[in-house]
């Protein structure tokens, strides 16, 4: 199977809806230069996952962030994602951090849904417990209450690649087979990790439902929203004021912006900044003659 792609899905008699996402190259650059013990690349590629799994269904301009705050081993991690499946994400943890359940690492927490789109006055968010000890279980509980559709979510990770596979209930489900939700969920668990990870998105889906009609839609690309954005760290210092910067750069000899969510440094000089607040200035007054 491509790697960078979501492929959504539709088991046509049962009005069960799905998507399957796989992160190769996507994957690889979110953990470059990062450091993460195992554990934390672990769960932040689950994350990753669920985020285009659920940013998959914006149908306008939007952005979904997915954000686990704890006080375990790991206190953050953070994914957003736009409706072009651009996705950007990072996590916070005490090194070295062992293998453990989701709340063995994040200990007591919550999870932070967030929706900004411009049709929306302000952006929505819904602050929930975390319940489940994986990512998984946190997130079927999140959308069997929330959306009132019972969802299975499987996850998959490696240093390679991410993957999910996403099977959620539809309205509509019960009416035409009523055992039709047992019976997926049931075909659906069982996937391997190695099938998740590696098997062409056809032949894993006529495995896992071999006498169902399956409806595969055209793959969606996923790609990495982190580029370099110097006129943003302009902003904020000339937001901040020359006062602030100044001052910041007597005490440390330079002003550095740190990005963490892209994990970038935007380093500023006395030069750079001197020549960034006079081109702020505003030009003196001409007499009129």
């Amino acid at each position: 199977m491509t790697t960078d792609c979501l492929h959504r899905f539709l088991l046509d008699d049962l009005d069960i809806a799905g998507a399957l996402v796989r992160l190769g190259p996507v994957w690889q650059k979110l953990l470059q230069d990062r450091g993460y013990p195992l554990a934390v690349a672990r769960l932040l590629g689950e994350l990753s996952a669920c985020s285009l799994l659920v940013g998959s269904n914006l149908k306008q301009p939007g952005r979904v962030t997915l954000q686990l705050r704890g006080n375990g081993p790991i206190s953050l991690l953070v994914i957003d994602c736009n409706e072009q499946l651009q996705i950007r994400g990072m996590a916070k943890s005490a090194q070295p951090t062992a293998e453990g359940s989701l709340r063995e690492l994040l200990g007591d927490g919550h999870l932070l849904l967030a929706l900004d789109m411009p049709s929306m006055r302000e952006p929505y968010q819904s602050i929930v417990p975390i319940v489940g000890d994986s990512i998984a279980e946190v997130f079927e509980q999140y959308l069997g209450q929330s959306v009132q559709l019972p969802a299975r979510l499987f996850l998959a990770v490696s240093d390679e690649t991410a993957a999910g596979l996403l099977l959620q209930k539809l309205p509509t489900t019960e009416e035409r087979d009523a055992d039709g939700w047992t019976r997926a969920e049931a075909l659906a668990a069982t996937v391997t990790r190695p099938e998740l990870l590696s098997l062409a998105v056809e032949e894993l889906l006529t495995r896992l439902f071999p006498e169902e009609a399956v409806r595969l839609f055209p793959e969606q690309a996923v790609a990495l929203n982190c580029p370099e954005d110097w006129q943003k760290a302009r902003a904020l210092l000339l937001a901040l004021g020359p006062a602030e910067v100044y001052a910041t750069l007597r005490e440390q000899g330079e002003v550095l912006i740190r990005d963490d969510i892209c994990n970038r440094e935007y380093r500023f000089d006395e030069h750079a900044i001197a020549a960034l607040f006079a081109a702020q200035a505003v030009p003196p007054l001409t007499p009129l003659h």
